[in-house]
């Protein structure tokens, strides 16, 4: 049986409408219970959809799955998957150790030897916090005073998890654009008066400095994802004035615009590091694919209009798919994995 941790959002609603309807044995389960490692007695393996920027996520979700994987259930996401997830730093170390062509990037834990960096480096650089995504705290550093004023930040006291202004030019840009109601540029407004729950309990950002390289002439990014043998991509257009694509809200799906080489690039980079869901982001450097980052999750809506996906032998499988089904599909495929070897001994 399947515990699925349930909520609204997210890849569960999925999961549960794919067990109904095939006739998968399933429960569901609150992970938020004190008893849930009980709860979980009867069950072979757990799914939960842990979101990075849920306070309460962010407190046990990684320390719980990890110890019930340990335990011998199967788990969703595993700690080949998750670990690193928005840990841009913790990605770095790992995509270095298996030479995976990336983005050059450096990460100081020392504030002297950080400005000394600063003071020899050429630019621009990015520069970056170890959490965020949609290209939230990212930054373009133009010289080094501007980075050196960074830095100083960065061993002082460090950076806000969210950060009003950015984040309401960003809703209003989303709503000109016609991505987003005006109620969000309204709570965006709100928010000067109160922080997010988030940001309560994560706190500053500090500590060290991360940047990486500038990598010039893409107006726009590859996002490639891997689920069970099977890849999709999309393509991520840079806002109106800006470097950065991710979050843009401005998408490319058909197949033409995706290079092959760089879906193998991915499938390679999946079994290596043994990922059961892993969304890789790319940019072009004289035409090289550099990661710039990785993830395990996603906004599933963002990915509904895909026009196929790949399989492991880069056939082109032409129509509508739903990725959260191969989740479930490779839960399976471990939970009787583990029951054939324990038949066995």
């Amino acid at each position: 049986m399947i515990a699925i941790h349930h909520k609204e959002e997210g890849f569960s609603p999925d999961w549960i409408h794919y067990c109904e309807r095939s006739g998968i044995p399933y429960k569901r389960v609150n992970c938020y219970d004190s008893d849930i490692v009980k709860q979980l007695e009867d069950c072979d393996a757990l799914m939960w959809h842990f979101h990075h920027a849920s306070p309460k996520d962010i407190l046990f979700a990684k320390e719980l799955i990890y110890s019930l994987e340990t335990a011998g259930k199967v788990v969703f996401p595993n700690f080949h998957t998750a670990w690193h997830f928005d840990d841009k730093v913790g990605q770095r170390y790992l995509l270095e150790a298996i030479d995976a062509p990336i983005v050059p990037s450096y990460v100081f834990y020392e504030k002297e030897k950080a400005l000394e960096w600063s003071s020899k480096t050429e630019y621009p650089k990015v520069f970056k916090l170890r959490r965020g995504s949609g290209s939230s705290h990212v930054r373009l550093v133009e010289d080094e005073r501007m980075a050196k004023k960074l830095i100083r930040q960065a061993f002082g006291k460090g950076f806000s998890q969210y950060n009003p202004a950015p984040n309401l030019k960003e809703r209003w840009r989303k709503y000109k654009a016609g991505l987003i109601p005006f109620s969000s540029v309204l709570k965006g407004v709100l928010r000067f008066g109160y922080t997010t729950e988030f940001d309560r309990v994560a706190g500053n950002e500090k500590g060290y400095a991360y940047f990486q390289d500038f990598v010039p002439g893409n107006r726009s990014d590859i996002r490639i994802v891997i689920i069970h043998n099977r890849a999709f991509a999309i393509k991520r257009m840079v806002r109106e004035n800006d470097f950065r694509a991710s979050g843009s809200g401005f998408i490319k799906y058909e197949k033409e615009n995706f290079d092959e080489d760089t879906v193998r690039l991915s499938f390679k980079i999946a079994e290596k590091l043994k990922s059961q869901s892993l969304a890789i982001d790319y940019l072009y450097d004289n035409g090289d694919p550099k990661i710039v980052e990785i993830s395990y999750g996603y906004s599933k809506e963002v990915y509904q209009p895909c026009t196929g996906y790949w399989d492991r032998q880069l056939n082109w499988v032409q129509g509508p798919f739903n990725p959260q089904e191969w989740m479930v599909d490779s839960v399976l495929k471990e939970i009787r994995k583990n029951q054939t070897t324990a038949g066995s001994i």
